[in-house]
């Protein structure tokens, strides 16, 4: 017997009509997370000007409806964001923005989380800076699942 899962309209909307898709040539940083377990890919780009703000920012996504949405969300909070503000992108602000979702897509959220991290990081190696507070990204998050 198969699980219906309920998703919000904010989430089918983010699913069907998903928000900077694509990538970015020259981004200021990459950051690509995986989960092995369920088989999903998020690769985020960042394109951070020189006071720090991201300008802009796209996704490629491999994976289910609510890691598509979960991504796509996670764009646009990041967009005009400083890069301190965009660190602090939980993967519960990108459900409450999504309206929730269901206990079995949580780790979506975490996979757009850990992809902003990510492409900091890479951000920060690029130009030999430290960003207070980023650790070194995962590449499977479910490494960091409980």
């Amino acid at each position: 017997m198969s699980q219906v899962t309920e998703y919000s309209e904010k989430v089918m909307d983010h699913f069907t009509n998903p928000r900077n898709v694509g990538e970015i040539e020259n981004p200021s940083g990459v950051g690509t997370v995986g989960n092995a377990k369920c088989g999903d890919i998020m690769r985020m780009y960042l394109d951070i000007d020189d006071n720090g703000i991201i300008r802009e920012a796209k996704f490629k996504t491999f994976g289910c409806g609510a890691a598509v949405a979960t991504s796509s969300m996670a764009t646009e909070l990041v967009k005009g964001k400083s890069i301190q503000e965009a660190l602090e992108i939980t993967n519960r602000a990108v459900m409450e923005a999504l309206g929730g979702l269901p206990p079995v897509k949580v780790h979506c959220s975490l996979l757009a989380e850990e992809a902003i991290h990510a492409a900091l990081w890479d951000y920060a190696q690029k130009n030999n800076i430290v960003i207070e507070g980023l650790k070194p990204p995962v590449s499977d998050i479910g490494e960091k699942e409980e």
